[in-house]
């Protein structure tokens, strides 16, 4: 019998593994003769089969799958905390027109919401130099990976060295993924649902910038885990105390009945990045 050529098939982790590569087959299955029956959609790869996964039956495969390609990149590169970043999409740069205006009065609050997207990129900037310490595998920001204060998150912590994480999602408009993302850490997502887990599944903090629905959904998210304790407690920050309590009066629910009048203690607002960072830093006794 012949011998095995050195130490004979192993996995990536050291594991024996004497079964054939799905990959060879895969490539095999590629370049078989063209034949009626090699053509067949029945007679695909499963795995390589692209209309048999998007069949609806095969919805919590999918769902499964989108939770495990992040996490297992995540997991590979040692990213072990994050700093959740959201905010508006909608919110432009310093001397960049409101490009998502409708009418003057929407330009002229989007324009001078600029503002926010320099204090989200300091911020960033912020928390990528405090992860060089941890080898950029503690502290590490992630965004919405698209456009406005998400885009200002992710080129803040390039302005600090720091590689960040794009959380996009499948959108008509909006979501192409900004260019300061960490190419290898720009994901994309169909489903909401376990987009939000990924943001949730490795948060120290949660630091809010002004924004529409999708921010306000988000927050609120992240809000009901902290309160119900389905998530440990930690800092939620809220950029711009006017917008905040423009928009939601928090005082109003605890005064109803519907929240606790403690549950008002789980957010902080803040209108500087170093007032942010602070908060962080002084939570998690970290240093300055």
């Amino acid at each position: 019998m012949a011998k095995a050529k050195k130490d004979g098939p192993r996995r990536k982790d050291g594991a024996w593994d004497p079964l054939k590569d799905n990959k060879a087959d895969k490539n095999d299955a590629a370049v078989q003769p063209r034949t009626p029956q090699t053509e067949s959609h029945s007679y695909r790869l499963a795995y390589a089969d692209d209309e048999f996964l998007s069949r609806e039956e095969l919805r919590p495969v999918r769902l499964q799958l989108e939770l495990m390609k992040t996490e297992m990149a995540l997991a590979e590169r040692g990213i072990k905390s994050t700093v959740v970043l959201f905010g508006g999409a909608r919110i432009p740069a310093p001397g960049q027109s409101a490009w998502a205006a409708r009418n003057d009065t929407q330009r002229q609050n989007l324009e001078a919401a600029s503002v926010y997207y320099e204090e989200a990129r300091k911020f960033a900037a912020l928390c990528g130099r405090h992860s060089a310490s941890y080898n950029h595998q503690e502290y590490v920001v992630v965004t919405g990976g698209g456009p406005g204060v998400m885009e200002a998150g992710n080129r803040g912590a390039a302005d600090a060295g720091a590689p960040s994480i794009g959380l996009n999602i499948m959108l008509p408009h909006e979501q192409a993924p900004n260019r300061y993302v960490t190419p290898e850490l720009s994901f994309n997502f169909h489903y909401f649902a376990i987009r939000k887990m990924h943001f949730m599944m490795r948060a120290k903090a949660v630091v809010v910038f002004p924004g529409g629905f999708g921010t306000l959904d988000e927050m609120f998210e992240a809000l009901t885990l902290i309160q119900t304790k389905r998530m440990e407690r930690m800092p939620l920050i809220l950029f711009s105390e006017a917008f905040w309590r423009g928009i939601i009066n928090f005082g109003a629910l605890a005064e109803f009945g519907t929240i606790a009048p403690d549950d008002l203690n789980l957010i902080s607002f803040v209108e500087t990045a170093e007032e942010a960072w602070k908060i962080i830093s002084d939570f998690y006794d970290t240093e300055k």
